[in-house]
């Protein structure tokens, strides 16, 4: 029987750092030093090790971490048809990954995700995401040599992920997440965003969430609010909460993911540090509204890092959770 959500969830943007020893095996893979299976077995051991201390801090929805993954859009061009991998690309900083090309018509010969959330929801009672890469971001993040143009290839992918968002959804995800990255970064592609993140969730029935992070929300919201998910997920602790400001003006109406935990920084977050983040939210979001998580994925911290902030996190979250619950009690 899956365990009751609890008011303000507690979960994650969906990827972990990854421990030492899956960092070697990685290295040693990619030099044909070690076989495919026994980097697998230590993607699993480190998958088992991430949805342990997820339940022995008591986060609310869990993620499997994503040890098996390297890059967020490569990661899924590598296993759909029609593209292939190019060489090293800069992202940001001293962060590069292997930029896909297309090549040919997308389609997708076989489920991406759906076999790694099935490993990792067996391991656990709690609901645990899937994670997908959101098609507009695919598209803006790979080279296009095989379609038209952005939107012909953004509404291709569109069908792809929707394809697997349907069979995650068929292998038990109450919660599908797609993150769309990428989408704060050309405001005037937002309709394009929307259009096919209608397709991509067409249908489903689990709880919808996109994540997006870092850009200029001046310049796509309210509009925003139209991307057809139950869940917004923002950064808000790296930019100082400043998003609360806009929220007052136009109401935020669908739920949100509060990132309260600055995923960019060395610094492990006071537990008085989040408790006041989230208090400031609830001036501006009712509390079913709000779902407390980093503001991005934690693969770039070290391990114990990464563990001292989302403790800190679980722990403010349930001291705030109780002081809701006492404040209905004495209405």
């Amino acid at each position: 029987m899956t365990p009751s959500i609890p008011i303000l969830p507690t979960t994650s943007v969906g990827s972990f750092p990854k421990p030492d020893y899956l960092k070697r095996a990685r290295a040693q893979a990619s030099r044909g030093e070690i076989k495919e299976k026994k980097l697998r077995e230590l993607e699993e051991r480190a998958t088992r090790e991430w949805i342990h201390f997820q339940e022995e801090i008591g986060i609310d929805i869990l993620v499997d971490g994503e040890m098996y993954r390297d890059d967020m859009v490569t990661y899924f061009a590598e296993t759909l048809k029609g593209f292939e991998i190019s060489g090293l690309v800069r992202s940001y900083g001293n962060r590069y990954y292997r930029k896909p090309v297309v090549v040919d018509e997308i389609k997708r010969a076989k489920p991406v995700t759906v076999e790694w959330f099935q490993f990792a929801q067996h391991l656990t009672k709690k609901p645990v995401k899937g994670m997908l890469t959101g098609p507009y971001t695919i598209m803006d993040w790979s080279f296009n040599e095989y379609y038209r143009d952005r939107r012909e290839l953004t509404l291709a992918l569109a069908e792809v992920i929707h394809e697997e968002a349907v069979d995650l959804e068929k292998a038990g995800a109450q919660y599908i997440q797609i993150d769309e990255p990428a989408i704060s970064v050309r405001p005037e592609e937002l309709p394009l965003a929307i259009e096919a993140m209608k397709i991509a969730t067409r249908g489903l029935r689990a709880k919808t969430i996109t994540h997006i992070c870092y850009g200029d929300f001046q310049k796509i919201y309210p509009d925003l609010l139209e991307i057809p998910v139950d869940q917004i997920d923002l950064e808000l602790s790296n930019s100082e909460f400043d998003l609360l400001a806009l929220f007052k003006r136009y109401p935020f109406t669908k739920e949100i993911g509060l990132g309260v935990i600055d995923v960019h920084s060395h610094v492990v977050e006071t537990k008085d540090q989040v408790k006041e983040r989230i208090e400031r939210a609830l001036d501006v979001f009712r509390p079913e509204q709000i779902y407390v998580d980093p503001d991005c994925g934690l693969k770039t911290r070290e391990v114990q890092e990464a563990k001292d902030k989302l403790r800190v996190m679980v722990e403010a979250t349930k001291e705030i959770r109780k002081k809701l619950e006492m404040a209905s009690l004495n209405r």
